[in-house]
C-alpha cells in the first residue's frame, strides 16, 4: 500500500514517538533486535500463513515524516519538553537498519518468530505499530482463505473461491490487503478492481439485486446487461424467484451467451440442484452456478457434502474479516539490545506474554517423505538441524533489501507447496511438535 511514495510517520500510536524522543533525550545509542511473533493460535486454527512481508518492507523502507507530520508532533503537549534535535531526527529518518522474515506462503505456528528486525533501537520501536496492523490483517486472511479453498475442493473437485470482502472489511485499505492476502491463500480472484490493478489478482463481478430492480421485468434487465457485457454475463437470479429466472434464462435469445448465473440467497444446496438441472435441459450446460450470502468453510463444506452442483464460491464478511478468528495475539517484543557492553538478553516474563530472548531461527525438519515432523526453535548463529531448513531470511541489509521479493504468483504457489508437507490425519492437519534448541533453552534460564 505504501509503495512508491512515502508513508507518513503518524501512522503510529503516540507512544512509538514518546519512547522514541525519550531515546534521543537521554542519547541511548543500542541497537535493538525486535521479534514480530503470534503469542497463541487462535482456537479455530492449527496453523497460520506468513503473509504481509512486502507491504511491511514497503512502509518501512518508506517510512518518513513531513513538515505537516512534524508540525503536529511539536503542537501536542506532550512534546513540550522535547529539544529540536528529535524533530530535526525524524526530518530525515530513514530506516537503516535489518530485517529477517518468513517467505509468504511460510507456514508457521504459535510462538514462533515470523519477522526479526535488527536497528538502532529508535528505528526500530518506531515501526511497531504498523508492522503489526500489515502483518495481523494480511496473515489472518491468508490463513482463512487456505481453509475456505479446502473446503470448497474436499471431494477431489475443483471450484473457485472469490474474495468479495471488500465492502466488509474494517476500512477500504483494509480491503485491498485482505484481496492480496486472499489470493495468495488460494482464492481465484477478487471483486476489488485497485487489488487487481496493484497486484496483478483477476478481478471478478456480476450485478447487485439493485440492477435488476431498476428495470420493469426481470428479462429486460438481463437482456440490457449482455448488451453491455456480452462475454461477461453473470447473472444475479434470486431476486424475485430463483427457479422462476432459471427457467425464463433458457428461453433468452442470448441463453448460449451467458457465462454464469449466481445465487444468493435461499437453500442453496436445493436451489443450485434444480437451477442446474433446468440449464442442463435446455442445453446450457457450460453456464456456471457460483453462490454468495454470508458463506464460511463450514457451510462450504456441508454444501459440498450435499453434493450441490455449485463451481464457485463468493465470500465477503467471512474472508476479509474472519468472525471466527478477527485477530491474531500478535506481538512485537525487545529480544536482545547490542551497546558498548556488548549484547544483553531480554525476555519478558509475564503470564501468558512470555517471550524467548536472542534473535532466533526456526527449522522447519521433515521425514523421509518430505512431510513436516516437527519444528524447532533456535539462535540465528545455529546450523539446522538433519532434515532441517531454516526459515527466516534476511531481506533488508543495512536499510536496502537484499533482493527482490517474489511476485505473488511466486508467493502462492509456495504455499501450495508447504501445505503438501504438512501432514493430515483424517482429514485434519494437526499442530506440528515445537521445540527449543538445547543453546536457546540455556539462554532462557539465565
Amino acid at each position: 500500500m505504501f509503495k512508491n511514495g512515502a508513508s507518513s510517520g503518524l501512522q503510529i500510536d503516540l507512544y512509538e514517538l514518546t519512547m522514541a524522543a525519550g531515546y534521543f533525550q537521554n542519547d541511548v545509542r543500542l541497537t535493538a533486535g525486535f521479534e514480530l511473533i503470534c503469542h497463541s493460535m487462535p482456537p479455530s486454527r492449527n496453523f497460520l500463513v506468513a503473509c504481509g512481508l512486502q507491504q511491511a518492507l514497503d512502509y518501512v523502507l518508506n517510512l518518513s515524516f513531513s513538515p505537516q507530520d512534524i508540525a503536529c508532533l511539536k503542537a501536542l503537549p506532550v512534546f513540550k519538553n522535547v529539544g529540536g534535535g528529535f524533530f530535526d531526527y525524524l526530518k530525515t529518518f530513514t530506516f537503516s537498519g535489518h530485517i529477517w522474515a518468513m517467505p509468504e506462503g511460510e507456514i508457521f505456528f504459535a510462538r514462533q518468530p515470523v519477522l526479526h528486525v535488527e536497528a538502532p533501537i529508535i528505528e526500530a520501536q518506531i515501526l511497531e505499530t504498523c508492522l503489526l496492523a500489515i502483518m495481523n490483517i494480511e496473515i489472518m486472511v491468508a490463513t482463512k482463505a487456505v481453509r475456505l479453498v479446502q473446503a470448497a475442493v474436499s471431494d477431489g473437485k475443483q471450484r473457485s473461491i472469490i474474495d468479495f470482502g471488500a465492502r466488509r472489511a474494517h476500512g477500504p485499505q483494509a480491503g485491498v490487503l485482505a484481496a492480496r492476502a486472499a489470493y495468495i491463500g488460494g482464492a481465484d480472484g477478487t471483486s476489488n478492481v485497485l487489488a487487481g490493478q496493484k497486484f496483478g489478482i483477476p478481478v471478478y463481478g456480476t450485478m447487485a439485486h439493485s440492477w435488476v430492480e431498476a428495470f420493469d421485468r426481470e428479462e429486460e434487465a438481463f437482456g440490457r446487461f449482455h448488451r453491455v457485457f456480452p462475454r461477461d454475463t453473470t447473472l444475479l437470479i434470486d431476486t424475485y424467484d430463483t427457479l422462476r429466472a432459471a427457467d425464463m434464462i433458457t428461453g433468452l435469445a442470448i441463453r448460449k451467451q451467458i457465462k454464469g448465473v449466481r445465487l444468493d440467497s435461499g437453500n442453496l444446496a436445493a436451489l443450485s440442484k434444480r437451477v442446474r438441472k433446468t440449464l442442463d435441459g435446455a442445453g446450457l450446460n457450460s453456464v456456471r452456478i457460483m453462490a454468495s450470502g454470508n458463506l464460511n468453510e463450514e457451510k462450504i463444506l456441508d454444501l459440498v457434502r450435499q453434493k450441490a452442483p455449485i463451481d464457485a464460491f463468493g465470500v465477503g464478511t467471512e474472508l476479509a474479516a474472519s468472525p471466527d478468528a478477527p485477530s491474531l495475539d500478535m506481538t512485537y517484543k525487545l529480544v536482545q539490545t547490542k551497546g558498548q557492553e556488548g549484547v544483553r538478553f531480554k525476555a519478558k516474563k509475564s503470564p501468558r506474554k512470555q517471550t524467548l530472548p536472542g534473535q532466533k531461527q526456526v527449522f522447519r525438519i521433515t521425514d523421509n517423505k518430505g512431510r513436516i515432523s516437527k519444528d524447532v526453535i533456535g539462535l540465528i548463529h545455529e546450523s539446522p538441524p538433519p532434515q532441517g531448513r531454516a526459515l527466516l531470511h534476511q531481506v533488508v541489509k543495512g536499510g536496502r533489501m537484499v533482493r527482490p521479493l517474489p511476485p505473488i504468483e511466486e508467493s502462492r504457489r509456495y504455499l501450495q507447496k508447504c501445505l503438501k508437507q504438512f501432514p493430515e490425519v483424517e482429514g485434519k492437519r494437526p499442530l506440528i511438535p515445537l521445540c527449543c534448541s538445547p543453546a536457546l533453552l540455556k539462554l532462557a534460564a539465565l
